[in-house]
């Protein structure tokens, strides 16, 4: 079976079980959005984080060794057309150099770490329209002078 098969499979099954990102997260025991990075296949899973996952989605037995396999992280090389992904992009492109700007005034000349990394997406109810709140938290990494 190829990884995007794997996906629609998993996708399938959340719908019928009408199971969330964070349902499924609890029950493997992370965070909803590292859970849904391992489920698209941007993130490897343990071998009982991927035995947890076939369980509570009634997927093949071999599915595990797909979900425990090293990822192929951030392949796509194209400007997405997904308006929610390229309102990120959008996000980057507009304010990626302030926020560059900001860090190395704040912290140096360095990089924000996207391995030991957290990303949280809240909701904040408003009367103008509900708020999406997305937290960045990654360890600063200077650069090192030799």
């Amino acid at each position: 079976m190829k990884r995007e098969e794997l996906n629609e499979k998993i996708l399938d099954s959340m719908r019928a079980k009408n199971l969330t990102f964070e349902e499924v997260a609890n029950a493997v025991g992370r965070h909803k959005v590292w859970t849904a990075a391992a489920l698209f296949g941007q993130a490897g899973m343990s071998e009982e984080e991927a035995e947890k996952t076939v369980k509570i989605l009634d997927l093949e037995p071999e599915c595990t060794r797909i979900l425990t396999g090293c990822p192929l992280k951030g392949s796509d090389k194209v400007v997405p057309t997904d308006p929610l992904i390229y309102r990120f992009y959008e996000i980057m492109t507009v304010y990626g150099v302030p926020m560059k700007a900001i860090i190395h005034e704040m912290f140096g000349d360095g990089i924000m770490s996207a391995i030991d990394f957290q990303i949280d997406i809240r909701k904040k109810e408003d009367p103008k329209g509900d708020r999406v709140i997305v937290e960045f938290n990654g360890k600063f990494l200077p650069y090192r002078k030799w």
